[in-house]
């Protein structure tokens, strides 16, 4: 649970266990050292509260503008009473300007009132939360769901994101990728008898295996109901299984417990393996009476989209990094084949949370993508966390932002769409603002001396709303929005055959 990692780790008699993880095989008898609020679990979880409590809320621009423009309107609209209604009482202007059933009070009132009506922040106030909705709304039509426009407004300032490797980056369920047979038995015998030895164990490696000589049979329209009997089975912890398929004795495990049973390892063998281990895969050796028949490469396997995600980021000027709790060579390996230049391996849930807080000091916008309850605290401390959607529940409550088809595509929608909807903001102050800008001067009766022209304060009530249609249709113009990856696919400029 803490390291997040598809494989078990081994552990033996004084061995410290953490509560909540699954024994794979056995009886195992603990002593409770930390209950309550001193388990690891209940830790996590408050330095995930810890986290979000702390985020400052994000203070909006739209506030800011108002902060400045109301009351520079107030002014302006008093001065232009003034401006209007001190010349006409010294009669500085002539009195036919005035209007029939109208004296200077009147007008310069108008003249007041049309400037209040015409810059009635309405628009202002309906940029930030249009854009906001209708872009969350077609967020979640297209697999994420942001919660709120803090988190929106968040992502597009990114320079850096962060993942997780397993079941992020990684499929996170061991796979057979590869199978090498070192006797002329037949293929499918050879993954019959595995797959019999494998079948009542419980490891997620020896799944792989079965699951592996299923598809094969699957393929070679094989009878699919068709099982050998395993006698005299038997768990090997840390080692393998060993029994009796028929009159064959077939040890499936470890190059140790080869070793153990005086099982010799021919050069042939020990390439494969090591080829094996230079990919970050774990070699599952096979031995029928005594003898290596074959070898199974298994391993947790990049996502088919990690590589083109990871790429479309950098072009995007975003970093991308790799945060594991597994080892170094394993975490290089998957950062190697998915592009990753910076990896931070062996690393525990409070270290990830570390990780990203040095990145902040350094003064970069950080996102988090993860899975799993290790990755909660990180998902809390993070600028925008994002948690795919087949993770935990507490990653899950950690995020900002969840990613609901659990696809990696979805952490470039969702700083791209923030990026679209920022943009859609500005753009709406611009027609929002752009109306006070024209209107008040029109709406002061600036042209009125020349052109006879005014703005009663109906006609600058009508240009006050008008402004806020604007606004609304320009922030609904965000339902056209396209995923980037598809569009890119769509050109045929991102090819996934490599990763497929």
């Amino acid at each position: 649970m803490l390291t997040g990692e598809a494989r078990p780790v081994a552990k033996k008699p004084g061995d410290k266990v953490i509560g909540g993880t699954v024994n794979e095989n056995g009886c195992v008898l603990v002593k409770v050292t930390h209950v309550g609020s001193e388990t690891a679990l209940s830790q996590i979880v408050q330095l995930v509260e810890v986290a979000q409590l702390a985020k400052a809320p994000v203070q909006k621009l739209a506030d800011q503008i108002s902060r400045v423009f109301v009351p520079v309107v107030v002014v302006v609209a008093i001065l232009t009473f003034l401006g209007w209604f001190i010349p006409g009482q010294l009669a500085i202007y002539p009195k036919d300007w005035i209007p029939k059933a109208m004296n200077s009070f009147e007008l310069a009132l108008q003249f007041g009132i049309s400037v209040l009506v015409v810059a009635c922040p309405c628009a202002l106030g309906l940029a930030t939360p249009t854009a906001v909705m209708v872009a969350t709304g077609k967020g979640a039509s297209q697999g994420v769901l942001i919660k709120g426009g803090n988190a929106l407004e968040k992502a597009h300032k990114v320079k850096t994101v962060v993942f997780d490797k397993t079941g992020t980056l990684t499929v996170g369920k061991p796979v057979v990728v590869s199978m090498k047979v070192f006797s002329p038995m037949p293929i499918q015998e050879f993954c019959d008898i595995s797959e019999a030895a494998e079948a009542n164990s419980e490891h997620p490696i020896a799944k792989a295996v079965v699951q592996h000589a299923k598809k094969l049979r699957q393929m070679n329209a094989s009878n699919l109901e068709h099982i050998a009997e395993v006698e005299d089975f038997e768990v090997h912890p840390g080692y393998g299984v060993s029994g009796k398929v028929g009159d064959k004795m077939v040890l499936v495990g470890n190059k140790r417990l080869m070793v153990s049973r005086n099982v010799p390892i021919s050069s042939e063998v020990e390439g494969f393996m090591s080829e094996s281990e230079q990919l970050a895969r774990t070699c599952v050796l096979v031995a029928i009476n005594g003898m290596v028949s074959g070898a199974f490469a298994v391993t947790d396997p990049v996502k088919p989209e990690a590589k083109q995600v990871i790429s479309f980021l950098k072009s995007m000027n975003i970093t991308s990094i790799m945060v594991t709790g597994d080892n170094w060579a394993t975490g290089n390996a998957i950062a190697k084949e998915v592009g990753i230049l910076t990896v931070f391996a062996e690393t525990d849930p409070l270290g990830k949370a570390d990780k990203i807080k040095d990145l902040q000091l350094k003064g970069m916008a950080v996102a988090m993508v993860g899975d799993g309850i290790n990755d909660s605290p990180a998902l809390a401390a993070a600028d925008v966390g994002m948690a795919i959607g087949a993770g935990t529940d507490v990653a899950i409550e950690a995020a900002d932002i969840v990613l609901m088809k659990s696809n990696l595509e979805d952490v470039v929608t969702a700083i791209d769409l923030s990026r679209k909807t920022l943009a859609r903001i500005r753009l709406n102050y611009v027609w929002a603002l752009g109306y006070n800008v024209l209107g008040m001067p029109i709406a002061a009766g600036v042209l009125f001396p020349f052109t006879g022209i005014r703005l009663p304060p109906w006609v600058a009530g009508a240009a006050m709303a008008a402004s806020s249609i604007s606004v609304v249709c320009s922030s609904l113009l965000l339902q056209t929005y396209k995923k980037p990856l598809h569009i890119e696919r769509a050109r045929g400029l991102v090819d996934y055959s490599d990763s497929v």
